[in-house]
């Protein structure tokens, strides 16, 4: 059993709680983050969820998506499950921005969260070793072909990547 942090709306700590617990029924808001790793040539690794993943199973989704346990910081959750999924080791993880969303997956659960957005960038793909069972494939993409992609195949991508990549282009056109 896995316990991650719970918070209120404004992302204060309130506490712990069970990380299955959080994703019944209509969920307990907590802490989680997406991390977007870009290769040496600006291109997102991009990593299709395990087939064994109770939320979503094979779906596309950022480089590496997980919770927060109590005591990290979202750079050290990044950090820690960057090396536990996909075998980076770095110390380089960039907080961008977080957003609060609640998305159904059917009568099986809910993701209730505030994702924080952090990034990696210029990593050799070559030294890659996705975990199996969080990670069932890889790809790289460019941030505008995705976004391409995004607009014929929306249902193939994770509700949170989709969220955060809206985020992204706001922020790319507000600029």
């Amino acid at each position: 059993m896995q316990h991650i942090v719970i918070v209120d709306e404004e992302d204060n700590v309130i506490g712990e709680e069970d990380k299955e617990k959080c994703h019944d029924g209509d969920g307990i808001l907590h802490r989680a983050f997406l991390t977007m790793v870009f290769n040496n040539s600006g291109e997102l690794i991009l990593a299709r969820r395990g087939e064994g993943k109770r939320l979503w199973p094979g779906f596309w989704d950022g480089t590496v998506a997980s919770h927060v346990i109590k005591d990290e910081s979202y750079e050290q959750a990044s950090q820690r499950r960057l090396k536990q999924e996909i075998g980076i080791e770095t110390d380089t993880v960039h907080y961008l921005f977080k957003f609060r969303y609640k998305a159904g997956y059917g009568n099986i659960g809910t993701e209730h969260e505030i994702c924080a957005v952090t990034a990696v960038s210029g990593i050799d793909t070559g030294s890659l070793s996705p975990d199996s069972d969080e990670i069932s494939d890889i790809r790289t993409i460019s941030l505008h072909a995705l976004m391409d992609d995004l607009g014929k195949n929306w249902n193939s991508y994770t509700p949170w990547l989709i969220l955060a990549l809206e985020h992204i282009n706001a922020q790319s056109i507000a600029m």
